[in-house]
């Protein structure tokens, strides 16, 4: 026997649409489980067993998951390594299950936004060089941000291999002074993703970045109230708008 499972959740992890959408197909009728019409979106069903068709067709089920984690520091974002501790490791066994990989890389001591998946086609698309994924990061970085490397960013930068990044939008968000020197809070919207990119362009404008942190990837934004190594499922409407903007780019 396999696991039963809500309707509505079987055809949203398929592709059919949000849970909200499928309430409404099945209140159309379109929806049959064992060759009878569906009434309700919630009836538990067991994928393996209950032949599912959607407007005739069979639903080949393929669970897919999508989650949201907030990577704490000294985690490395891999499926697997014999010596450090990773991002699969904070997951729980049912999740582990689905065999999700994280979507990109963040450094070891960076923070913040990493989904992790098991759709392969979404992952693709997403790190594809060729899509241009907006991905902001919130960093403090030793050194006076200012004027001048806004303009620096906006030209794009030219890191220590020759590589010019494409324009970036950088924000200065505060700025204190101590004996030490000066340290600037920033954001910066970079659109591509090379090894190290943020420290790198920092570096290129004779600063160091001390604490880095990502709050947001394409569509989809860090939860505020994901605390450092917690994670959760995308909820419907993330899922959609992920799906909606690999479509229109």
């Amino acid at each position: 026997m396999g696991k039963k499972m809500r309707l509505d959740k079987l055809l949203s992890h398929t592709g059919y649409g949000t849970r909200s959408e499928i309430k409404k197909l099945v209140k159309q009728g379109k929806v049959t489980v064992a060759g009878k019409i569906a009434k309700d979106s919630g009836l538990l069903v067991d994928p393996e067993l209950d032949e599912v068709a959607f407007d005739g067709e069979r639903v080949l089920y393929r669970e897919v998951i999508y989650l949201m984690m907030n990577k704490p520091q000294g985690v490395i974002s891999a499926t697997e390594d014999r010596r450090e501790r990773t991002v699969i490791d904070l997951l729980e066994p049912e999740d582990k299950l689905m065999e999700p990989f994280p979507v990109g890389r963040l450094d070891k001591d960076t923070v913040g936004l990493l989904l992790l998946t098991n759709d392969g086609q979404l992952a693709h698309e997403l790190l594809s060089p060729r899509k241009h994924v907006p991905k902001t990061y919130e960093a403090v970085v030793q050194g006076d941000v200012g004027e001048e490397d806004q303009k620096l960013f906006e030209a794009g930068v030219t890191l220590d291999d020759g590589y010019v990044t494409m324009p970036a939008d950088l924000k200065i968000l505060k700025r204190d002074s101590s004996e030490a020197g000066v340290i600037s809070v920033i954001s910066l919207t970079i659109m591509e993703g090379k090894f190290h990119q943020v420290k790198r362009m920092f570096e290129a404008a004779g600063k160091k970045v001390v604490y880095l942190k990502r709050v947001s990837m394409g569509p989809l934004e860090l939860d505020a109230d994901l605390e450092e190594g917690t994670y959760r499922e995308l909820t419907d409407e993330e899922v959609a708008l992920l799906r909606a903007h690999r479509t229109t780019e």
